[in-house]
C-alpha cells in the first residue's frame, strides 16, 4: 500500500478577492492580446536589423518575450486555481477583514487587511493569510490575545477591532 503525501490546500489554491481576480484576468487578457503582438512586432523589427548574434535590440526583445510568456503562464495558473472569497464571517478575523492589533509591549496600534498571498502588499497594510501574523490572526475575535513566532522571538498581540 502506497502512502500519498497530502498537499496543503492553500498551496494549490490562490485565495483572491473578486476585485483582484478581475484585475488578474484583465492583465492576462492584455498580455495575450496586446503585449504578445507588440513583442512580435519588436522581434520582427530587430530581425530586420541584421546579425542576430550581436543585435542588442533582438536580445532585449527575446528577454521581454520570455518574461511575458512566464507571466502569462503564472496568471493562467493563478486564475485556474483561484478561490474567490467574498463573504466575511461577522466578528471573526478572516479573508477581507481589516484587523487592528496592539502588541503587548507597545502602545501603538496597527491595522492590516487579511488577503490571499497574491494580494499581499505591506506598504498598503495588506498581509497574506499564509504569513505568520496572518495565520495567527485568522479566526480570532475582538479582544482575543494571540502569539506567534518571529525571528526576534515570540510576540503577543491583542485584537482591538475587526471590520
Amino acid at each position: 500500500m502506497k502512502a500519498h503525501a497530502k498537499k496543503d490546500q492553500t498551496e494549490e489554491q490562490n485565495v483572491l478577492s473578486q476585485e483582484k481576480f478581475d484585475e488578474l484576468k484583465a492583465e492576462l487578457e492584455k498580455l495575450i492580446t496586446v503585449a504578445r503582438k507588440e513583442i512580435a512586432e519588436g522581434l520582427e523589427y530587430a530581425r530586420s536589423l541584421g546579425d542576430l548574434s550581436e543585435n542588442a535590440e533582438y536580445q532585449a526583445a527575446r528577454e521581454l518575450q520570455a518574461a511575458t510568456e512566464e507571466r502569462i503562464r503564472r496568471l493562467e495558473h493563478i486564475i485556474k486555481s483561484a478561490v474567490i472569497v467574498s463573504e466575511k464571517k461577522k466578528g471573526l478575523a478572516g479573508f477581507g477583514s481589516k484587523v487592528t492589533i496592539k502588541k503587548k509591549t507597545d502602545k501603538e496600534q496597527h491595522s492590516y487587511t487579511i488577503v490571499g498571498s497574491e494580494e499581499a502588499d505591506m506598504r498598503n497594510h495588506k498581509i497574506s493569510h499564509l504569513s505568520p501574523l496572518g495565520q495567527a490572526m485568522m479566526g480570532k475575535k475582538k479582544g482575543e490575545t494571540f502569539t506567534f513566532s518571529t525571528p526576534s522571538g515570540r510576540q503577543e498581540y491583542t485584537i482591538i477591532e475587526i471590520s
